[in-house]
């Protein structure tokens, strides 16, 4: 059986957490930030968790992780 591929784009945009949860960042804050209120633009700077729906699939593409 060869080894598995990680997926690359998932391996620059994901973390798994000692606990097993897939720790994310928020999007929307590259660019156009002038609309965005301050307190906004603050809480988008907080990492998020990836929700029970989408856990699955993203561990799938981290399988060394």
């Amino acid at each position: 059986m060869p080894k598995m591929k990680t997926h690359t784009g998932a391996k620059k945009r994901f973390k798994l957490t000692k606990t097993g949860k897939v720790k994310m960042n928020h999007s929307l804050k590259n660019h156009i930030l002038t609309k965005k209120s301050t307190k906004r633009k603050r809480h988008l700077r907080q990492p998020s968790y990836a929700t029970s729906a989408n856990a699955p699939a993203v561990k799938k593409m981290l399988p060394y992780a």
